[in-house]
């Protein structure tokens, strides 16, 4: 009996995890590429040890500045697995949720053109564990990302003279 149960366990585990990444698969591409972005982050950082999966977005903002540039915002949550990090790709469908951390709760802005992030302004990435997250935090970063997109500094037509 422990068996059977043991196995429907591992086999919600696998379908949660699968949700998870059919949640990612239904973002659209610019807001793939952040969440992309915030992995390459994550990985690369020395204190963490295990692999994450997109679990669902909070908040989603596109504005539209005019030839091909678009500035997005996305704040989303991210759930730790136990797979470690630099698990393969093809294994990560296979990783199992851990439920004794916390949600990352992560918020990235950056400036697009032509579909490709811009390296100017410099993109940003806070990730935090949920239940460490501050309103001061929350306020800081919707500054921050409001900052990158209302001070581009892009030239506009209407800006062009005609003299």
């Amino acid at each position: 009996m422990s068996a059977v149960l043991l196995c429907l366990i591992c086999a919600g585990a696998l379908l949660y995890s699968a949700e998870a990444q059919d949640a990612y698969n239904e973002l659209p591409d610019n807001y793939k590429k952040g969440v992309d972005l915030v992995w390459k982050q994550l990985s690369s950082h020395a204190g963490v040890q295990h692999h994450f999966l997109f679990y669902r977005s909070v908040a989603k903002t596109d504005i539209e500045s005019g030839f091909g540039v678009r500035y997005i915002y996305h704040n989303f949550h991210l759930r730790p697995t136990r797979c470690a990090k630099g698990t393969a790709e093809t294994d990560l469908q296979r990783c199992p949720f851990r439920s004794d951390r916390p949600l990352m709760d992560c918020a990235v802005c950056y400036k697009m053109l032509a579909d490709e992030i811009e390296n100017e302004p410099k993109p940003y990435v806070h990730c935090i564990q949920r239940p460490k997250l501050t309103q001061q935090m929350t306020t800081a970063r919707l500054d921050h990302c409001r900052k990158m997109a209302y001070n581009s500094g892009a030239p506009t037509l209407l800006a062009v003279s005609t003299e």
